[in-house]
C-alpha cells in the first residue's frame, strides 16, 4: 500500500504568516521556514512580534477565514486521492489549519497546537520533534510505501525519509541544497510526479 504525505502551506494553501503580514502590515511576519530552517527560532520570533504588536488568535483567524486553497490545489488533491491515501503533515497549528481543511474536502491533518489565553497566543506545543520525518517513519513501520511532497527546508527530512520525495515550487536555495529531489512548478506537474513515483497502476 502507498500513502501520500503533503506539506500544507506553499503546496495546497498560501503561506498563512505571509498573508497575516500582508493584511496587518507587519512585514516582520513574512519570515517563514523558507528563510529560517530552525522552527523553534522562527516561532519564538513570531510570538515576540505578536506580543509586541498586540495581535492575537482572533485577528489571525480572521485573516485565515478570508484565505482559500491555492488555484488548482483542490483539483490536484482530489485527483491524488483517487489513487493514494493522503495525509497532510504540517508545521501549522490546528487553530489555523482546520478552517482550511473544510475547503480541501477534510483530508487528515497532523500538525501542532497553540497555547492561548484570552485570545492571546502565549506559546505553542509541538506534537513531537521532527514530526514530518517521524510520521513517515511510522507509516513505514505500518508497511506503507510513502511518496512525499513539500516546498521548504522543514520538509526535507520528510522527503529524505520517504521512498520518493518531490519539491513543489521551492525557493532556489532549497533546490541548490537538495538537488536529489525532482522539482515541480504546477499542480498538474506535481500530480504527474506522484504518478511517476508511485508503484501502483493508475490506469
Amino acid at each position: 500500500m502507498e500513502i501520500a504525505c503533503l506539506d500544507l502551506e506553499g503546496v495546497l494553501v498560501p503561506e498563512i504568516w505571509i498573508n497575516v503580514a500582508e493584511r496587518t502590515g507587519i512585514e516582520a511576519l513574512r519570515r517563514t521556514t523558507r528563510d529560517e530552517p530552525d522552527y523553534d527560532v522562527l516561532m519564538r520570533y513570531r510570538l515576540d512580534i505578536l506580543e509586541r504588536e498586540g495581535l492575537g488568535l482572533p485577528e489571525i483567524q480572521k485573516v485565515i477565514a478570508e484565505m482559500g486553497p491555492l488555484p488548482g490545489a483542490r483539483e490536484f488533491l482530489d485527483g491524488l486521492r483517487e489513487h493514494m491515501q493522503v495525509v497532510i503533515l504540517s508545521d501549522t497549528f490546528y487553530e489555523f489549519g482546520m478552517p482550511l481543511m473544510r475547503q480541501l474536502g477534510h483530508p487528515t491533518l497532523l500538525c501542532h497546537r497553540l497555547e492561548v489565553e484570552g485570545g492571546r497566543i502565549t506559546d505553542y506545543r509541538l506534537r513531537q520533534a521532527d514530526p514530518k520525518r517521524r510520521a513517515v517513519k511510522a507509516f513505514h513501520e505500518l508497511n506503507f510505501r510513502v511518496v512525499a511532497a513539500g516546498d521548504s527546508y522543514n520538509d526535507t527530512s520528510m522527503l529524505s525519509e520517504a521512498d520518493a520525495g518531490i519539491l513543489f515550487c521551492p525557493p532556489d536555495n532549497v533546490v541548490a541544497e537538495f538537488p536529489q529531489f525532482p522539482v515541480t512548478r504546477s499542480h498538474p506537474e506535481l500530480l504527474a510526479a506522484f504518478r511517476e513515483a508511485s508503484e501502483a497502476d493508475w490506469g
